[in-house]
């Protein structure tokens, strides 16, 4: 997605690619996860930085940055399904092991 070139949006752009590329790189991480709760762990950083990811895409949403409308609804839309299957498997992850918390 290319936005306008400003400080200030480079500032959210750049936030953005830091929380979305953490996700990748934090999901190859669950994918070799060393025990149940080492995978759990990991999931959990990348629901976290995935809803961060959300966040700025909202963010930019909100400031009404000029941008492709259509394809940042197309990324919210998508970034808001993977934080939802993200959230799934960790519920589903401490329902089986019966963890609490």
């Amino acid at each position: 997605m290319e936005l306008e070139k400003n400080k200030a949006v480079d500032v959210v752009s750049y936030q953005l690619f830091k929380s979305s590329s953490s996700v990748a790189a934090n999901y190859r991480a669950v994918c070799r996860g060393k025990s149940n709760a080492d995978f759990l762990n990991k999931l959990k950083i990348v629901d976290e930085e995935a809803d961060e990811s959300l966040f700025w895409l909202e963010f930019i949403k909100g400031l009404e940055i000029q941008c492709n409308t259509i394809e940042l609804e197309r990324l919210i839309k998508e970034a808001d399904e993977l934080v939802a299957i993200f959230s799934a498997g960790i519920r589903t992850i401490k329902e089986k092991n019966n963890i609490k918390n």
